[in-house]
């Protein structure tokens, strides 16, 4: 199990574009992959692979989220996300 938290930092959060990136890219990896906000009311882990539980999440502008992944590629998997969300998804200014 490998896992990471970013802090989400373009302005509209993950709306349904940046969410079907997100739902995309963790599609292309093998792992099992979950995330969860980090808000003081941490939020239960979701299946960051399906786009109805990642818009459900509600996330923001400056919400961090932890991304965990399980599987033969889940070092891999957990830094291309982070990434991704780090990146603002081509929405930051």
């Amino acid at each position: 199990m490998y896992a990471d938290q970013v802090v989400v930092i373009n302005k509209t959060g993950l709306h349904a574009r940046p969410a079907y990136e997100f739902v995309n890219m963790a599609k292309r990896f093998e792992s099992n992959i979950m995330m969860r906000r980090l808000d003081g009311s941490d939020t239960e882990a979701i299946n960051a692979k399906s786009i109805v539980f990642v818009l459900s999440l509600g996330i923001c502008e400056g919400d961090k989220i932890e991304i965990v992944a399980d599987g033969d590629d889940e070092k891999e998997a957990v830094e291309a996300l982070v990434k991704l969300v780090a990146s603002g998804f081509g929405e930051a200014e």
